[in-house]
């Protein structure tokens, strides 16, 4: 992958517009040319985010919650925030969690008279074997509910899925928001989703799928075969979209309660595989041919700890310099872990090595003018993201307020909710950031376009009234704390990335984690320096606040 910076023949248009559009509200807001000036050079021409990246993903990837490699990582990444000269850098337990789980040797074979190798990975938290197991092949959608049961699948491997037809990319599997979509976005609308090739079975309803995976895995859960193999809901050309091993919980038990794979409780843990669809189908075209099909399986893996096992958040701050604001705290953030097949590049390495680059950024601006920013500016590295935003709930939980139920305002803010001016996330991948989603803060609108503006040459213009979700920026938005999540072109985050064995350091582009660096080091910079508190949308209950201070 070329990384050269890709100009956009929106630039001019960009350029273009923002000369004739009226800048009222926007030129109410200040912008310091000067530090976006130095901020650009050092982000642009002098940028370190690809040797972050490549510690985090090279050296210390994959980052699963709970494992050694995550806390190593965060080891790591610790000691590069003190090298950079930010204060208080602290590794902050939250849990319990559960149990870590690393990932040895494994192997998936067809065998018999006609041999082949099979290309698997293993889901995280999946037991380890004993060894090599052979067993025969059962697609479970062959039988019905009744032949099934009466089936003895002890000894059996088990198909979970019909097989899914593959189509061709026709259109390539990465993609530049153009100019519609970033006008979709705009207007408030989202652009189509480019999730599928050319040719290929139109996705299954989503929560139809759901249930009808779960309830079969429910009853293999009772079975108890020798493992469970799938074939994704995405994924060929050897790409794998591969997460956790899962538990079947009854129907309506509640989200808290559900057994975790990775805190399992009494339930067992069926080992479990994602093999690549092509392998999967030729499996089941053997097995609708009469042909029987006998794999072997191997499978290393060990647990670290158990069901009490602590997880911790990385954070760290340039201090505030002004005595009447520096106690009020701006926030930037991404999660840190991953899952286990790739190294964690894109998802969310890249925002990460963003974040921690944002902060040199800072520290070299400060250098440079001695000046530092008049607000706290502290960043946060996530853990438990994938597992359900765990870690940055649990801090906001324990630092900001506590969550209402189903969207009901907080029913206890703590000491920092106040502090806060806003939070400013990045989770898409490596795609360069084209603008900001509001979260439907629109006072904000104004402030966000003017802080923009410097970068419409890189293609960074567009403010949505419109939300994103799937990420940290909603626990503190779920607060009423102001969230932001950045827009970014997907590239191939979800044809070929994004959960997969394909995410690896390769498929990062260097000019556009640059360019997203300067910007939210920008966005950080402009937020500490106004004068009055990004605005924030009344809570429609408010509450009292309690001072719950971190220990030391």
């Amino acid at each position: 992958m070329s990384r050269s910076t890709v100009r956009s023949p929106l630039s001019p248009l960009l350029a273009a517009l923002a000369a004739v559009l009226p800048l009222t509200a926007q030129e109410r807001e200040p912008v310091d040319e000067a530090a976006v000036a130095i901020l650009r050079r050092h982000g642009l021409e002098q940028s370190r985010v690809m040797e972050h990246l490549s510690f985090i993903c090279d050296v210390h990837g994959p980052r699963l919650t709970g494992s050694p490699n995550l806390r190593r990582a965060q080891d790591w990444a610790a000691g590069r925030l003190r090298e950079f000269g930010l204060a208080d850098v602290r590794l902050e337990e939250w849990g319990p969690f559960g149990m870590g789980w690393e990932l040895g040797h494994f192997a998936v074979d067809v065998v018999g008279t006609n041999p082949w190798s099979v290309l698997a990975y293993p889901k995280a938290w999946s037991p380890p074997l004993a060894g090599r197991v052979e067993g025969d092949v059962v697609l479970a959608t062959a039988y019905t509910a009744d032949e099934l049961a009466a089936l003895d699948l002890s000894d059996k491997i088990v198909l979970l899925e019909e097989p899914r037809e593959v189509g061709e990319w026709f259109d390539g599997t990465a993609h530049r928001l153009d100019a519609d979509e970033l006008l979709a976005l705009a207007n408030g609308t989202r652009p189509t989703a480019r999730g599928a090739p050319s040719g290929g079975r139109p996705p299954m309803d989503f929560a139809r799928g759901f249930q009808v995976a779960a309830a079969r895995l429910r009853f293999l859960q009772e079975k108890q075969p020798l493992a469970i193999l799938d074939r994704g809901s995405k994924g060929d050309y050897g790409t794998l979209f591969v997460a956790g091993a899962s538990i079947g919980a009854e129907p309506g038990t509640p989200r808290s309660e559900r057994p975790r794979s990775w805190a399992p409780g009494t339930a067992r843990v069926i080992p479990q595989f994602t093999i690549a669809v092509e392998h999967y189908n030729r499996v089941c075209r053997l097995l609708a041919l009469g042909q029987p099909v006998r794999m072997a399986l191997e499978l290393d893996a060990r647990f670290v700890g158990d069901a009490s096992r602590m997880e911790r958040n990385v954070l760290g701050e340039l201090p505030g310099s002004d005595p009447a604001l520096k106690d009020q705290l701006v926030m930037l953030g991404a999660h840190f872990d991953s899952w286990h097949t790739g190294t964690g590049a894109t998802d969310n390495g890249c925002g990460s090595a963003v974040m921690i680059e944002a902060m040199r950024l800072l520290t070299e601006l400060v250098a440079e003018t001695g000046r530092g920013p008049r607000r706290t500016i502290r960043i946060a590295l996530w853990s438990g993201e994938e597992q359900g935003l765990l870690g940055s709930r649990a801090w906001v939980r324990e630092h900001v307020a506590v969550p209402g139920e189903r969207g009901a305002p907080p029913v206890e803010l703590r000491r920092e909710w106040s502090r806060i001016t806003g939070y400013f996330n990045l989770d898409n991948g490596t795609g360069r950031i084209r603008g900001i989603y509001l979260q439907g803060n629109t006072a904000c609108e104004p402030i966000f376009r003017a802080w923009l503006r410097p970068f419409h040459d890189l293609d960074a213009a567009t403010v949505t009234f419109g939300d994103t979700g799937g990420t940290d920026h909603q626990s503190f938005d779920q607060v009423g704390v102001p969230g932001f999540q950045f827009i970014q072109d997907p590239a191939a985050y979800s044809t070929r990335t994004h959960h997969s064995n394909m995410d690896n350091w390769d498929h990062a582009i260097a000019a556009d984690l640059q360019q997203a660096a300067t910007i939210v080091a920008t966005f950080a910079w402009h937020a500490a320096q106004r004068d009055e508190m990004l605005p924030r949308e009344e809570l429609a209950a408010p509450v009292e606040a309690t001072d719950r201070r971190r220990d030391g």
